[in-house]
């Protein structure tokens, strides 16, 4: 007979038609080691591997509750590609079984599977296991659930949220607090189960943010930056796209949600969130930026010039941080000037330096056209070569094309799956004689040919607006490649501070 029961769950307001209904709230994970359930794994990452470190962790606990000398080995099937599943085979667990073979009736043979983040719910093989009762949770999800009374900081947007979510855990230990760091920033937050902070600064992208709704938990603050299309591979949409960001305030009902004021589809949720208290970034009533100043309402509080944020939408998640900081009972204003000894991300607009007279910058992270956009706003006085391209999730570029037709720079070189697509759109603005458009087929050959152009004089701008996948693992793959390539360490501009607990 197939086990049904919910464990300890309790019954969530909101459903998913791909994660399921009914009980959703995974606290006392203990509980579903203990019921004896058909448990998977779907996916080896990081993500996976914490996840399994804690269901083994907990299984014990469970197990031993249950029945002294009871076998406290509960069986896991983890599916993953063949060269994850090398790994896997390492840990020598006998009770582990390892498929590479994801397909509808092996994931519908089981109870629950824990999925990785980067594995879409919206796949054929997910859909047609959760027809059959299957249901898919994620380790943010089992964090969530059991961590109700932590004082949660949920960041996510298309753009800025690893940024926005970095300032605010830097001003947060300013203020003197212990404060964890981690989610899609580069630390699963199953790594930090249990760790014990006064404030949990949690980074969500698109494909997390369902998870928190689903945990049965409210968000203390809940941070949304921006909207721009992202992910169509994974979503299948741009609307779903959307829905599933912002279940991070339409469905986990966050007790405060902090909005970008200047993004239509945010200002749209005004009298929409009944259960949230709403907060607004960038309207004159709350933080906002006039020019270079940051005022809080018509209060002046500092000149952003010499602040370590490149860029106006850089400082524009100083005013989204300085508005949560508010909604979580701090003196925003007084935390504002600790701004100026944040240490930048790296990826992000990073200065690598000066070689032969072209400046390098690396910003890696930008995967989406809007990003590009707003990297070349910062260099609008320089001679640029931008090197963009990558992926190809079907994100529109039109608007770009339009974009370069104002205020190009003097060279674009395309390259990668979504190249030629780039360049064709391109091509008539070039034409007309607004700048130089060149072809490669790696990043390797971009550089070359961007440098001729150059001619040693300007800034090489590595930004995108692509994901790396096909080519590089990921964009800090893309970025460290693009740094050696100019001759400069790349092991040496890739950490993250601050992630964890400090």
């Amino acid at each position: 007979m197939r086990w049904r029961r919910c464990w300890s769950w309790t019954t969530a307001t909101a459903s998913h038609p791909k994660y399921g209904t009914g009980c959703m709230r995974v606290s006392q994970l203990e509980a579903i080691v203990a019921s004896g359930g058909r448990i998977a794994l779907w996916g080896w990452g990081r993500e996976g591997r914490a996840a399994y470190g804690v269901l083994r962790g907990r299984q014990s606990t469970a197990a031993g509750a249950a029945s002294a000398g009871a076998d406290a080995t509960l069986p896991l099937t983890l599916f993953c590609n063949e060269g994850e599943a090398a790994e896997a085979r390492a840990l020598a667990d006998p009770a582990l079984s390892i498929e590479t073979d994801a397909s509808a009736e092996r994931l519908g043979a089981f109870d629950v599977v824990v999925k990785s983040p980067g594995i879409s719910p919206y796949g054929p093989e997910a859909v047609a296991a959760a027809a059959r009762g299957t249901r898919f949770i994620g380790g943010t999800a089992i964090w969530f659930a059991e961590h109700p009374e932590a004082r949660t900081l949920c960041v996510t947007g298309t753009k800025g949220k690893s940024t926005t979510s970095a300032l605010l855990a830097h001003l947060l230990r300013s203020a003197g607090l212990r404060t964890a760091l981690a989610g899609n920033i580069g630390m699963p937050l199953l790594e930090l189960v249990d760790g014990q902070a006064e404030a949990w600064v949690v980074e969500l992208s698109s494909y997390q943010t369902r998870d928190v709704a689903g945990s049965g938990t409210r968000p203390g603050v809940a941070v949304v930056t921006n909207l721009f299309p992202e992910h169509l591979d994974w979503h299948g949409s741009e609307e779903r796209y959307v829905a599933d960001k912002l279940a991070l305030v339409t469905e986990a009902a966050p007790r405060i949600a902090v909005l970008n004021a200047a993004d239509n589809r945010l200002a749209a949720l005004d009298g929409q969130l009944p259960s949230s208290t709403l907060r607004w970034f960038g309207r004159a009533d709350g933080w906002h930026l006039r020019d270079d100043a940051l005022y809080r309402g018509a209060e002046h509080v500092l000149d952003t010039r010499g602040l370590p944020l490149p860029g106006r939408h850089n400082r524009g998640n100083l005013c989204a941080v300085l508005a949560a900081l508010d909604a979580f009972g701090l003196d925003a204003a007084a935390l504002a000037p600790h701004a100026a000894s944040f240490q930048p991300l790296p990826h992000r607009l990073q200065v690598l330096g000066t070689c032969e007279g072209t400046t390098w910058v690396n910003d890696s992270i930008s995967t989406t056209p809007h990003a590009t956009l707003a990297a070349l706003d910062l260099y609008r006085e320089r001679r640029v070569a931008l090197l963009v391209g990558g992926h190809d999730r079907g994100v529109d570029w039109s608007e770009f094309a339009a974009a370069m037709a104002r205020q190009a720079p003097a060279v674009v070189v395309t390259m990668g799956r979504n190249g030629a697509r780039i360049r064709d759109l391109l091509a008539p603005v070039a034409a007309a004689g607004a700048f130089q458009l060149l072809e490669a087929e790696d990043l390797e050959r971009a550089v070359a040919l961007a440098s001729d152009a150059l001619g040693g004089e300007g800034v090489m701008l590595l930004s995108p607006g692509a994901p790396s996948f096909g080519q590089y693992r990921d964009y800090t793959q893309r970025g460290r490649h693009f740094a050696a390539l100019g001759g400069f360490d790349p092991a040496a501009i890739s950490d993250i501070p601050g992630i964890g607990i400090a």
